[in-house]
């Protein structure tokens, strides 16, 4: 005889219709869910005897091997197997109802035991689930033009898909839909991951974080997360490929006799001599001092755009210099 009704597990007669059946399961379930009762393992055993019981009586066919063999209903594929290979045909336990398999095996004994080493050389099986990848996950994430340069390593916090611990991934539990993860098989929790920005990421680079994707299936491995990269406006560097605009301005005086200035860069200001009569719009070109290149120790270079500087609150002097300079020139010499 069965040693679990399953009819009674789920406080139904063993006529119970389809939608009686159901609307057990889920007052029951919600009842002894894990998520309802945690840390006690006596509602979670019972949650999982509940989703057994389920998994047989919502399916017509399991269901009706169960009235006819009991316990053993899962071995009524291959006792019709053995059946055939002994020549009997398919005979009718006798009684009906609950079958009790000592018919065949003269007495008690470990029943699935001896099916199981009764239909080992049928090449019976149990299938495993099929191993799956997990799936790819992208997060969005933005750095300043320093981090960029430099490169940073940063704490993030997202939301990430984990396997659900009550189903173990599966999605249900007994061939039933599990309430955690809705038939998932993966839920969502919040983690904290170290992130490294490697020096020249720029606007859409991904940087792969191998395994921190999607949870597999089946034993399957993870799926990968790839942080999608923005990079902020900097206030005073343009940003084009690898190269870097900046624009310095220069006095009068300086663009029209030659000097030098400093002109800033991302690790630090360096000197730029500027030759006589430099005109205003003039780009210099700075080799090396633009942003780094993934994938090689090249970096781009800056290219600063002058700015001449026209002096402001002249003196008395400076404006007798500057007429003399306008007459020199050609001017008029008002």
């Amino acid at each position: 005889m069965a040693s679990k009704d399953y009819y009674k597990i789920l406080g139904v007669k063993r006529g119970a219709t389809e939608k009686e059946i159901k609307q057990a399961y889920r007052r029951l379930a919600r009842k002894y869910h894990p998520d309802v009762n945690p840390g006690d393992k006596s509602a979670e055993a019972r949650f999982k005897e509940i989703n057994a019981a389920y998994e047989v009586l919502s399916d017509t066919d399991k269901r009706g091997k169960y009235d006819k063999y009991g316990d053993n209903w899962q071995y009524s594929d291959q006792f019709a197997q053995w059946q055939q290979a002994q020549g009997q045909g398919a005979r009718t336990p006798s009684g009906g109802g609950n079958f009790d398999y000592s018919e065949i095996f003269g007495g008690g004994g470990d029943i699935g035991g001896a099916f199981e080493n009764l239909f080992r050389g049928f090449g019976a099986r149990t299938a495993s689930p099929r191993p799956r990848r997990g799936r790819d996950m992208e997060h969005a994430i933005e750095v300043t033009l320093e981090e960029a340069y430099h490169g940073s390593s940063r704490i993030i916090e997202l939301q990430v898909e984990t396997a659900c611990q009550v189903c173990q991934g599966q999605g249900a539990l007994q061939n039933a839909p599990c309430y955690t993860c809705g038939g998932t098989g993966t839920v969502l929790q919040p983690q904290r991951l170290e992130v490294k920005i490697p020096p020249g990421v720029k606007d859409g680079s991904r940087i792969r974080m191998a395994g921190k994707g999607g949870p597999g299936s089946g034993g399957g491995a993870s799926g990968d997360l790839y942080l999608v990269v923005a990079v902020s406006p900097h206030p005073v560097f343009e940003r084009k490929n690898g190269d870097l605009h900046v624009e310095v301005e220069v006095p009068l005086a300086d663009a029209m006799l030659g000097g030098e200035i400093y002109v800033p860069t991302l690790k630090g200001r360096v000197a730029l001599r500027i030759p006589p009569e430099t005109q205003n719009g003039k780009v210099f070109r700075l080799a090396g001092q633009g942003m780094p290149l993934m994938g090689n120790d090249r970096k781009g270079d800056l290219l600063a755009r002058v700015k001449v500087v026209l002096p402001t609150n002249l003196t008395e002097r400076e404006r007798e210099l500057l007429r003399e300079l306008r007459k020199l020139r050609g001017g008029d010499g008002k």
